[in-house]
């Protein structure tokens, strides 16, 4: 069995083609294909995320008050 990883686009009408050049013509074989939306590159949030700040315009929406921190750990 072999593992092939490879990223594709999907084309204007939401098609993906896939072509896997094996070099073994006339040959049957069993395909098992997974697909994942590509993650987010480079750690980096997604388009229109810092859009969402402030985003809330409900004036019944309120911050509840949040406990004190415990204290800081002296490390040696």
């Amino acid at each position: 069995m072999q593992t092939i990883q490879t990223r594709e686009r999907t084309g204007t009408d939401g098609t993906l083609t896939v072509r896997v050049p094996l070099g073994q013509p006339d040959t049957e074989f069993d395909v098992v294909l997974v697909v994942q939306p590509k993650a987010g590159t480079n750690g980096m949030l997604p388009p229109g995320y810092y859009d969402l700040i402030g985003s809330i315009d409900d004036e019944t929406f309120m911050v509840h008050p949040q406990p004190p921190l415990p204290p800081p750990v002296d490390v040696e």
